[in-house]
């Protein structure tokens, strides 16, 4: 069954990845990483990867660009790792919360009763 407005024919996949499947073992991107394009796209150069430095200009969540792009997520990682391999693009991982520490959370919460 085909969705309105995608092609994801498995042929054009496998096309836009040159027949791989995965991205490798050591690849840096998740679906929120942040993508961010180096360079501005060049002449000659494939659509997809084209379009990922366009929509890449401010940080984006690799899960942005996937739906951005209409591609499954895996196909898009794989894009990413090559622009990622040529320099074109870092990836970095959005800052974690910190996690307050438990005492001073105990203190706050002595001090409110006390109020």
């Amino acid at each position: 069954m085909s969705r309105p407005g995608r092609d994801d024919s498995p042929d054009r996949l496998y096309t836009l990845t040159g027949g791989r499947s995965r991205s490798g073992s050591d690849s840096p991107f998740d679906l929120v990483t942040l993508v961010v394009a180096e360079c501005d796209p060049v002449p000659g150069m494939q659509s997809e990867h084209a379009a990922i430095l366009r929509l890449a200009e401010r940080p984006t969540a690799v899960v942005e660009i996937a739906a951005e792009l209409r591609l499954p997520v895996g196909i898009t990682k794989i894009l990413l790792a090559d622009l990622l391999a040529a320099g074109r693009i870092s990836a970095r991982h959005p800052r974690q919360a910190a996690v307050p520490d438990p005492d001073i959370l105990e203190q706050v919460l002595v001090g409110l009763r006390n109020l």
